[in-house]
């Protein structure tokens, strides 16, 4: 009867061995089907995209464990994903991911630099740094250390991402090239917000046309309204003769409350595709980007918000809140 119990025993706690196994394996599942999942949104606005266009440029910004097949450092390039894209941007590398003009800690650098890395040695694909740094030495070692890295960067005086900074006086890499293709930008601006420094859609134009960026990461709107064509000629001419490119940024992990597409009686919940509110970002909403609803809002139609920022003359797409799935894990 005693070895009857002890086997019944040995048993039962094998079976919750079991089920704590399996419990650890469907989480495993569900947070690779996060992050599968946003690496197919991706995908889809790539080829929707390029479809139309075929040098649209398409940069998903941070999130770039998507560039491994398991998520994490033990996995291979994906391919399908590298594919897909032609640069990755990645904030706060070097400086800015703990507090502004603050290095980013040592083992996060190492981190996200495997990954990109792994881009870099895998796809003819470009890195787009932003470190967040405002002391003139620390912008400078910030350019420095992107260099040795074989990235291009852009060291942010303001977190806001409002101004052109007065530091350095020269850009780095200056050139009065005609940029064509991604593969040629050399530096760039990242500016999404500058309502906050002009007053009209005008102002910020002439602002940046007398800059000689090979690319300009800049917002779809100004205020609320979209720039006419004309601005967006004069945006694409460096003020030495050159042109570049005009990257719209649009987030697709997050929806926005301040956007044309929002709907007046949305909330958490409704429609259902919203997840949560963004504790961190004002008018921010976590979506579920699979969600069938929310991807026909960013892309596949006329009316999309892909297709609006092609139709208005940018030369491609800087996708934020790609890790978005860390959310949902």
């Amino acid at each position: 009867m005693k070895i009857i119990i002890q086997n019944i025993v040995m048993l039962f706690v094998l079976f919750i061995a079991g089920c704590g196994s399996n419990g650890g394996e469907d989480t495993q599942s569900s947070n690779s089907y996060y992050k599968q999942e946003m690496r197919s949104l991706v995908k889809k606005i790539s080829t929707y995209a390029k479809g139309i266009n075929p040098d649209f440029v398409v940069i998903p910004q941070n999130g770039v464990a998507l560039v491994s097949t398991t998520g994490d450092e033990s996995g291979s390039a994906d391919m399908e994903y590298l594919n897909a894209i032609d640069g990755i941007g990645q904030e706060e590398l070097y400086y800015g991911y703990n507090a502004d003009d603050q290095l980013t800690p040592s083992a996060k650098t190492q981190n996200i630099s495997h990954f990109l890395d792994m881009t870099k040695n895998n796809a003819n694909i470009k890195i787009l740094v932003t470190d967040y740094c405002y002391t003139h030495t620390k912008m400078d070692d910030s350019y420095a250390k992107n260099r040795t890295a074989g990235y291009i960067s852009f060291a942010a005086d303001h977190r806001e991402l409002d101004n052109i900074p007065a530091y350095p006086t020269a850009i780095q890499s200056e050139n009065n090239n005609t940029i064509t293709s991604l593969k040629n930008v050399k530096n760039f601006l990242y500016m999404i917000q500058p309502d906050n420094l002009y007053t009209t859609k005008q102002e910020f134009v002439d602002a940046v046309k007398n800059t000689n960026y090979d690319a300009i990461v800049m917002d779809f709107f100004f205020k609320g309204e979209a720039y006419s064509l004309e601005q967006i000629t004069q945006l694409r001419s460096k003020a030495n003769g050159g042109h570049r490119l005009l990257i719209a940024y649009m987030s697709i992990g997050e929806a926005e409350d301040y956007r044309y597409y929002w709907q007046q009686d949305w909330s958490v919940g409704n429609p259902t595709f919203i997840a949560g509110k963004d504790a961190n970002w004002d008018g921010n909403y976590y979506v579920k980007y699979w969600d069938p609803q929310w991807q026909n809002i960013i892309f596949g139609t006329d009316t999309s918000y892909v297709k609006k920022i092609i139709d208005a003359g940018f030369n491609g797409v800087y996708l934020d809140i790609i890790d978005a799935f860390e959310y949902f894990e």
